[in-house]
């Protein structure tokens, strides 16, 4: 594994994976980003012989751990972070910018729960370079040691994310109609539109915008995931609706695109 850092150190070739202690010389630097990160970081340290894990349980913490620190070799993050303060304010992507913004680049692995809820966000980290690979929280604490082991000596991991069922909203959200529908889509989802006027104050766009939001904007990106209604028009109810089941994603992207400001104020 590369050295981003002059005082930090290389994994080793040949260190040894297959024990239950994975030597490691000169210190592994592991950040574990997730509310529960201390349960797991204990066992962890003891697994890595000579590691540094390091544990960041807020947006806050997280910051503080990387900004004007030497680079972590891996970072382990939540992909939501089921914590009634952060779950509409922080997830994994958020902590992946994190880095970027910070120029603390690392490969991220990012920990699932295993619902639904999850889809929109897997379908993103699928696209990022930045995500080593995907691990399910069910599947317990030998997997995590094994992904960590493997990220850390270069290895990719088998279990990042194959080709979504629909396009993605990371892809379909691109270019300025893409942007400007990711916008009424995050007025939408937060709760500060309940028709054409209240979206145009909210999404700050024109009202002629706005009005067209079914036609023009969220409607064709509905119906190219397939998502339209079954037996029924689509119409400005069905729009609204489809945005709140996406609400998390929708808010996450606009949080992290520059569009925080159709938001308003969000639950904490």
């Amino acid at each position: 594994m590369r050295s981003n850092d002059s005082n930090q150190c290389v994994i080793a070739h040949g260190s040894a994976i297959s024990g239950k202690i994975m030597h490691v010389p000169n210190r592994l630097r592991v950040l574990v980003a997730s509310p529960l990160g201390h349960v797991v970081a204990g066992p962890l340290q003891g697994a890595l012989e000579q590691a540094v894990v390091t544990v960041a349980t807020s947006e806050d913490e997280f910051t503080r751990s990387v900004a004007g620190h030497v680079r972590f070799d891996v970072v382990v993050a939540d992909l939501i972070w089921n914590r009634p303060d952060l779950e509409w304010h922080f997830d994994g992507l958020d902590a992946i910018d994190a880095l970027n913004k910070h120029d603390r680049q690392a490969p991220v692995i990012l920990a699932t729960q295993g619902h639904g809820l999850e889809h929109d966000h897997l379908d993103e980290a699928r696209l990022r370079d930045e995500v080593a690979g995907v691990i399910a929280k069910a599947d317990g604490f030998a997997t995590l040691m094994s992904a960590v082991r493997a990220v850390a000596l270069g290895q990719g991991l088998a279990e990042k994310p194959g080709t979504p069922r629909r396009a993605p909203l990371y892809e379909l959200f691109t270019g300025q109609r893409g942007h400007t529908a990711g916008r009424l889509a995050g007025a939408i989802a937060s709760g500060h539109a309940s028709d054409g006027a209240s979206l145009a104050r909210a999404a700050k766009v024109s009202p002629n915008t706005a009005n067209k939001v079914t036609s023009h904007y969220l409607g064709p990106i509905i119906s190219e995931r397939g998502e339209e209604p079954a037996s029924s028009p689509m119409t400005q109810a069905a729009v609204y609706r489809w945005c709140g089941l996406h609400a998390r994603y929708l808010i996450s992207w606009c949080r992290r695109n520059g569009h925080s400001d159709v938001l308003g104020l969000m639950p904490s």
